[in-house]
């Protein structure tokens, strides 16, 4: 899961024809890494797509903000997180990917069952965390494939829970180089989708759980998250997680299990046989194999059963 924009990111307005990305960057004085035309394949879970125009590894919080502020605004910047939920085109990412690395990554206890995390933490650190200080509630997270900065922004859930559930506050920096505390309340969250802009990265968080619980409990319900996962999902293969949003009233698999998609394949693209709201990558497939299968399978869910599917995973760059 990651922090590309929920609202337009995933539009061919995010990826023209050409790099937008200005030679300048190559000048600016970081602290941390930043590469230009870098590969993405290897970063996301489908193994597809192509480069960025610059990957920025910032070195802790204040080399992120002081690159921010000296980038020009026509600039596009993209959070990348674990890589799930995610398409990279095959056309590459224009402008500026920016990845949250282990500087990003703490997690700490703090009093009252509140938990706080960089925006690059795991879904799985956070509640192992949680559960190693008797905190209850956050046990959901570990079936998140993500980082916190992707499912704050999306209002990540599974298992009955979501984000909008724990989540007290945010640290976002906008791409100006500002950074803002947002509570929870105004990111306006609803199912998969939040307020937060396109460009704005979130660097940690502040989660609350309740105290007191009983840590063996605990991991006794993340286990059983972790075997559910396991058993229904295709974790091993070459996917991105959840394809598409469930409707109201309905779940997106048993849609695509009744149009008779499951199994269905574009090139080394497949629906998974395990779990029908899954794409997965059975070889070479390219991203426009995976996107491509993915639209065959809403047109012919729209068809046969009259819902047009809302895609859950982010689409981004150039095609």
């Amino acid at each position: 899961m990651n922090q590309a924009g929920e609202t337009d990111f995933d539009t061919d307005a995010v990826g023209g024809a050409g790099k937008s990305a200005p030679a300048g960057i190559a000048g600016m004085k970081v602290r941390g890494k930043l590469n230009a035309d870098a590969p993405l394949d290897k970063l996301v879970w489908f193994k597809s797509g192509g480069p960025a125009d610059w990957l920025f590894e910032p070195a802790d919080l204040d080399d992120l903000l002081t690159f921010l502020a000296a980038l020009p605004q026509t600039v596009p910047v993209m959070a990348l997180g674990l890589g799930s939920n995610l398409i990279i085109r095959d056309g590459g990412v224009p402008g500026v990917v920016v990845r949250l690395g282990k500087p990003f990554s703490s997690v700490e206890v703090q009093r009252d069952g509140v938990i706080e995390c960089g925006g690059g933490a795991s879904g799985i650190l956070v509640s192992s965390t949680a559960r190693d200080a008797g905190i209850g509630g956050l046990e959901f997270l570990r079936g998140i494939p993500g980082t916190v900065g992707g499912f704050v922004r999306m209002n990540g859930g599974a298992y009955g829970r979501e984000v909008a559930d724990v989540l007290i506050d945010c640290v976002v920096v906008l791409q100006d180089g500002s950074c803002v505390n947002i509570p929870a309340a105004d990111l306006d969250y609803s199912y998969r989708h939040s307020r937060l802009p396109d460009g704005a990265i979130v660097v940690s968080a502040r989660l609350r759980g309740t105290p007191g619980m009983d840590p063996a409990a605990i991991g006794a319900e993340m286990d059983r998250i972790a075997h559910a996962r396991e058993e229904t999902q295709p974790l091993r293969s070459k996917t991105g997680g959840s394809t598409f949003k469930n409707p109201p009233g309905d779940k997106a698999w048993r849609l695509v299990d009744a149009a008779g998609c499951r199994g269905l394949s574009m090139g080394d693209a497949q629906v998974s046989e395990k779990h029908a709201n899954f794409l997965i990558n059975t070889g070479h497939a390219t991203s426009a194999d995976i996107e491509g299968l993915g639209e065959e399978v809403r047109r012919r869910v729209s068809e046969s059963e009259g819902v047009t599917l809302e895609w859950e995973i982010k689409r981004v760059g150039r095609p």
